[in-house]
C-alpha cells in the first residue's frame, strides 16, 4: 500500500478520513490520543502545502454522543496552532463544495460529520460523499487503522475513484502489525474483559505454531482457570453475567490442544473485603479474582524479559483499584523493559500506561485501534486496507 509520504503534494487537494470520534463528559469533547496522532497528520500534510480536506464522524445516529465537529475543529486548532483551519457545518452541498473550490495551499477544511448523510455507514455502498467529493479531490488519505475494518462510503469508496494511500497514523499502525506478523516467536498477553476477542487471536496464531507463549490475566485468565477445573469462588457469578460461560468447551480444547504454549496464573489477587490477599490459583475459596498474584506477575515478568516479540491487549485486573493495578503495572513495567519488539492496545491498556506514568516510547508502537487492530490480528480482511491495495493497482502514480 501506497504512503501519502512518499509523494509531493503541494498543491493536491487530498480528502483525509481520520478519526476524531471522541468521549464527550458533561457535553465537552474529551481529547484523546488518537485526536493528536491525526492532527499530526494533517499538520504536516499542510506544511506541506497540502489542501487538505478532512472528513471524520462523531458517534452514531440515535445516540447521545452523535454531534456536529465544531467543537473538534477547535481542539484541533490547539493542538495544531494552524489557524487556516475552518469548520464547514455541511459535507456534501454547496457550502461545502464552495468552500472547497477557494483553498489555498496549506488551509484546512473541516467538513461535518459523515454519518449525518443517510447512506454513510451502509456496507459496501459509494455513498453520496464519494460522488459529491471526488471531483473536487486529487488524492485520497485513509490515516485511521480504528475505521478501517468498516466497509462505509467514506472509508473505502473514494479508493476506487482516486489515488489512494496511507497516512502517517495508518502506516505506522500497519508498521507495526506487519513487524509482529513476520515473526516467528511471539508472545502474548491478554488481559481484559472481552474473552471472545482474545480467542479470535488465539484460533489464529496458535494453529499458524508462531507463538512462543500466551500469558493471560484479567477475564480469560478466570475463564481458562474454571474452565481447568479448579474453583474462582465469586468470579463464578462474573462468568456467568458476563455470558462466558458458552466459552467453556472452547476453553478446555484450547488448553489440552496448546498446553506447552499457554501459561496461567499461579496465583491471584483476590478481593475480600475489599483487601486485596494473594491465593494459589488451587486455592481460591471466597472473594472475587481482581488481579493476577504477585508469583504470577514474576514468572510472567521473566517470560517476557526473553522474549522477541511481544503483543498485549487489556489490563490484568481491576486496575482502576490501586490495590489491584499490580497484575497490569507489573507486566507493562515488564515489557517496557523488555528488548523484544512490543505492540500493545486497547484503550484500557493506554490508559493504564498514562495511570502508570510509563514512558510510551518504551514500547515499539501502541496501537490506537481497537477492534480493527484485534481483526487484522486475527487474519481478517480489513476492507479499508483492502480497498488501498486495489487502488495502488488501479492508479498509477
Amino acid at each position: 500500500m501506497r504512503k501519502i509520504s512518499e509523494i509531493n503534494v503541494k498543491g493536491k487537494k487530498l480528502i483525509v478520513r481520520v478519526d476524531l470520534n471522541s468521549p464527550i463528559e458533561g457535553g465537552e469533547i474529551q481529547v484523546n490520543p488518537r485526536m493528536h496522532a491525526h492532527a499530526a497528520t494533517i499538520a504536516k500534510l499542510s506544511n506541506a502545502g497540502a489542501k487538505v480536506i478532512v472528513i471524520a464522524h462523531q458517534g452514531r445516529r440515535g445516540d447521545d454522543d452523535f454531534t456536529h465537529l465544531h467543537r473538534h475543529t477547535e481542539l484541533l486548532k490547539e493542538i495544531t496552532g494552524k489557524h487556516q483551519m475552518s469548520f464547514i457545518d455541511d459535507v456534501i452541498g454547496e457550502k461545502a463544495k464552495s468552500a472547497l473550490a477557494t483553498m489555498k495551499d496549506g488551509d484546512i477544511v473541516i467538513l461535518d460529520n459523515v454519518r449525518m448523510l443517510n447512506d454513510e455507514t451502509k456496507e459496501k455502498c459509494n455513498g453520496q460523499i464519494v460522488k459529491e467529493l471526488t471531483p473536487l479531490a486529487d488524492y485520497f488519505v485513509l490515516d485511521a487503522l480504528s475505521i478501517a475494518h468498516r466497509g462505509h462510503a467514506s472509508v473505502v469508496g473514494f479508493a476506487e475513484v482516486l489515488p489512494s494511500f496511507m497516512g502517517y497514523v495508518l502506516a505506522a499502525e500497519v508498521s507495526a502489525i506487519e513487524k509482529v506478523k513476520n515473526s516467528k516467536n511471539v508472545t502474548f498477553f491478554f488481559g481484559g474483559s472481552k474473552v471472545e476477542e482474545s480467542f479470535d487471536i488465539l484460533r489464529h496464531w496458535l494453529n499458524e505454531e508462531k507463538v512462543n507463549k500466551v500469558l493471560v490475566g484479567g477475564a480469560l485468565s478466570i475463564l481458562l482457570i474454571y474452565s481447568a477445573g479448579y474453583g474462582v469462588a465469586d468470579s463464578y457469578e462474573f462468568l456467568e453475567e458476563g455470558g462466558l460461560l458458552k466459552f467453556v468447551d472452547e476453553a478446555r480444547e484450547i488448553l489440552n490442544k496448546f498446553a506447552d504454549k499457554i501459561v496461567l496464573p499461579i496465583d491471584f489477587g483476590i478481593s475480600i473485603g475489599e483487601e486485596r490477599r494473594e491465593v494459589d490459583f488451587d486455592k481460591v475459596t471466597h472473594g472475587q479474582i481482581f488481579d493476577i498474584g504477585e508469583k504470577t506477575i514474576a514468572n510472567y515478568a521473566k517470560i517476557i524479559s526473553e522474549a522477541q516479540t511481544i503483543v498485549a491487549n487489556g489490563p490484568a485486573g481491576v486496575y482502576e483499584l490501586e490495590k489491584f493495578g499490580k497484575g497490569t503495572k507489573g507486566i507493562l513495567s515488564a515489557i517496557a523493559n523488555s528488548k523484544g519488539f512490543s505492540l500493545l492496545g486497547g484503550g484500557h491498556t493506554i490508559t493504564a500506561i498514562e495511570k502508570f506514568k510509563l514512558p510510551k516510547e518504551k514500547f515499539g508502537y501502541v496501537s490506537l485501534s481497537g477492534k480493527a487492530l484485534i481483526e487484522y490480528l486475527s487474519g481478517k480482511e480489513i476492507a479499508g486496507l483492502k480497498a488501498l491495495e486495489e487502488s495502488e493497482k488501479k492508479f498509477k502514480v
